[in-house]
């Protein structure tokens, strides 16, 4: 497990003479854009206020490995973490190995958050996680491009194919035949889990698992929005897409390759930092509806702080998570990288809406997120894979998605009873 840490983050002189000794903490910290370089500043900040030390143990940019890791390491009572961080979706899979901050955290600052993360992170009564960041899936799209080829902002599914062939074209005239359509989180992780509820719910037709435990994956409108989708790669979308994580979409985008990305809001201060090729040429708004009935949606994603029941510093590991989920920290975070807050007040703040326009002009984006099928509980997993497989299976040519999805439907009928995940 030792071999996992990325180092030592910072040392600070012993500042609060109620501590006995210095003492180091170890925290995971994410990889995908700034997520780690923040992270570390937090916790730098926090060690030299209390006196501690921190290392930093680097995450796997890909969620679904990145859960194994964390189970392995919860698995085998592991003293090697003290503060993890938990994905929106996995409370429920890990909440009998962390304890409960509800005892450590004052009911005034827990109101100050988004009451439903806070339910989402509430397992059985007990407060497995602080809300620290959230998400919603946004479409990026290049200012410049549209204008230059007089195309608007899409509002469907439909009209960001026509726009980005219209695009391509002028520009394959022009010589640039680097140029693609539209990317997005396309390998068969839960990237594409996220991506693909996206499509299906935009279109009506559903969000995999009803909240009353039904499956309800294989219909039409699931079908039909998928199919779209796959109808893109190879021409607007580009194969490799298949293979893209965030990062991999960000790339292409961010190197000016690309019209039209999908992705979280990290990636609004990467692409407008003073040496992005883009700077100033991008464009974010709600992601498109499913045609004209359809509706605009985003998945709810965002990550949580937790403290493990393993940890040989309990007390100190819950100050390193308030610190890291209080209203500066997360102001901090929101001006530096573009990390959404989970403190409601800060989607008033000025200087913050300044940094970041796209905060207040998409707060309903952000609160009406469209959430995982999480009531599978312990089965989540599963269903995420079967899902998943089945979208990265249409998208790969493999047949039409009411196949794949009739084939997913059975397997996912029989990890449920009768809806009693």
């Amino acid at each position: 497990m030792k071999k996992v840490m990325a180092g030592l983050v910072a040392a600070a002189a012993l500042v609060n003479p109620t501590l006995a000794r210095a003492e180091t903490l170890h925290i995971a910290c994410g990889s995908v854009g700034m997520e780690k370089d923040l992270c570390t500043q937090g916790a730098e900040a926090w060690a030299k206020k209390t006196g501690h030390t921190v290392q930093i143990m680097s995450a796997s940019t890909d969620a679904t490995q990145e859960l194994a890791q964390l189970q392995q390491l919860l698995a085998a009572g592991s003293t090697d973490l003290d503060v993890a961080r938990i994905d929106i979706v996995w409370p429920g899979l890990v909440a009998n190995h962390f304890i409960d901050l509800k005892p450590y955290i004052p009911e005034d600052v827990l109101k100050q958050h988004f009451q439903p993360i806070v339910q989402n992170n509430t397992v059985n009564g007990k407060l497995v996680a602080m809300p620290w960041f959230t998400d919603a899936g946004l479409l990026y799209y290049r200012t410049d491009l549209l204008e230059k080829y007089g195309q608007k902002p899409p509002t469907t599914w439909q009209e960001l194919a026509q726009a980005a062939r219209t695009v391509l074209e002028g520009e394959k005239k022009a010589g640039n035949d680097k140029l693609v359509g539209f990317v997005f989180q396309g390998k068969s992780y839960e990237g594409l889990t996220c991506n693909a509820l996206e499509w299906v719910d935009s279109f009506g037709g559903g969000t995999v698992v009803d909240p009353q435990g039904k499956v309800t994956l294989n219909n039409p409108k699931a079908a039909e929005a998928v199919d779209f989708i796959a109808s893109l790669v190879g021409n607007v979308v580009p194969k490799g897409v298949l293979s893209y994580e965030e990062e991999g979409a960000r790339g292409a985008f961010q190197s000016g390759n690309a019209v039209f990305m999908r992705n979280w809001p990290y990636a609004w201060a990467l692409a407008n930092n003073k040496d992005s090729p883009i700077k100033g040429k991008v464009g974010v708004m709600a992601l498109p509806k499913g045609g004209a009935d359809g509706k605009s949606t985003g998945t709810l994603g965002g990550w949580q702080l937790g403290v493990p029941k393993y940890s040989l510093h309990k007390d100190l590991a819950v100050d390193l998570v308030k610190y890291l989920t209080s209203y500066e920290e997360q102001k901090r975070r929101a001006l530096v990288g573009a990390f959404n807050p989970t403190i409601t007040s800060l989607y008033q703040d000025a200087e913050l809406l300044k940094a970041n326009p796209f905060f207040g002009s998409l707060y309903t984006t952000f609160t009406n997120a469209v959430p995982r099928p999480t009531i599978t509980g312990t089965k989540y997993n599963q269903v995420s894979n079967e899902f998943r497989n089945s979208v990265y299976a249409t998208l790969s040519g493999k047949g039409k998605a009411a196949d794949n999805f009739a084939k997913a439907e059975t397997k996912l009928k029989g990890l449920s009873k009768n809806g009693k995940w």
